[in-house]
């Protein structure tokens, strides 16, 4: 598994799966790619300046339903989340652990759409136009979408950066260039096995920040162990200027401070998610955030 390009969980690489390939960055005939800064870039240098490590929570849109899902994201920075990740729900979920997928299941069965994914980032920003929001997921519903529409479309909504997690480097010029262009951070995910050769080409057109998978296999499978996170995050810091990020297995607050004090900041995906899914009420969602964030902001 050389880097996201390839399946987290069975190692496939994607690259002869996606339809309407275009083969090289080379093939890119949209606008001139620039990275103009956006709130992505403007929250990294705010927690910079500040000292401070950054503290990234994912949850899945619609999950258990809309009304629920945007009550729960509109309460995550007052919390202390500083990004926040809102999963794209999506029939075939290859990189997440059952947790996230039965999350899926529930926002799917509940009518969630890649429409209303974005109106609830657009929902979000009528209270809040400065926390960040990525866009995580999986390329099927956007090529469905159209390209072109979708980052037109996302850009009106509100969302700041994508991940998408079956498109390798290789494939840049289908949706990492035009969405940089469109003024959306693009973020590459760096894993264990991303090694000194193939690094350089994963973070060639990477913005925003680098997500670093601290563990091989898929979301909520294991813990992050410091000692191995460590020398990781170091080696990619030494060949990027941009902010490392380290997620999966990341569960309780001590684990996010240890995790933190060695990198740019912690995601927390699963473990929150996880406590959706037990029926817990917004407010004890929101209590068990802001956990982690202390725990991360101590880092």
């Amino acid at each position: 598994m050389p880097d996201i390009g390839l399946c987290p969980l069975v190692g496939i690489d994607f690259t002869d799966n996606i339809r309407h390939i275009k083969p090289s960055n080379s093939d890119y005939k949209g606008p001139p790619m620039t990275r103009p800064s956006t709130r992505i870039d403007a929250k990294f240098a705010e927690l910079s300046a500040a000292g401070k490590k950054a503290f990234v929570t994912y949850v899945m849109a619609g999950d258990p339903d809309y009304d629920s899902s945007l009550e729960l994201v509109k309460g995550l920075p007052a919390a202390g989340v500083d990004v926040i990740e809102l999963g794209l729900p999506f029939t075939d979920p290859m990189a997440d652990g059952p947790t996230i997928q039965l999350a899926g299941q529930r926002a799917l069965e509940a009518g969630m759409t890649l429409e209303k994914t974005l109106q609830l980032a657009a929902d979000f920003r009528k209270t809040d136009d400065t926390t960040p929001i990525v866009l995580m997921g999986y390329y099927n519903p956007i090529y469905s979408r159209g390209v072109d529409k979708f980052l037109a479309d996302a850009k009106v909504a509100g969302i700041d950066g994508l991940i998408v997690v079956d498109l390798p480097p290789e494939e840049d010029a289908e949706l990492c260039l035009p969405a940089q262009a469109a003024g959306l951070n693009f973020i590459r995910l760096a894993t264990p096995t991303t090694d000194d050769k193939r690094l350089p080409r994963v973070l060639q057109n990477t913005s925003g920040f680098v997500y670093y998978v601290s563990i091989t296999g898929i979301t909520g499978a294991a813990e992050a162990e410091a000692a191995d996170v460590g020398p990781e995050v170091a080696r990619i810091k030494a060949s990027t200027d941009l902010p490392v990020i380290v997620g999966f297995g990341i569960k309780t607050p001590e684990r996010a401070q240890t995790i933190a004090s060695i990198a740019d900041g912690a995601v927390v995906g699963s473990a929150i998610v996880a406590e959706i899914g037990a029926g817990k009420s917004t407010a004890e969602v929101l209590d068990f955030v802001k956990s982690l964030a202390d725990g991360a902001h101590a880092g």
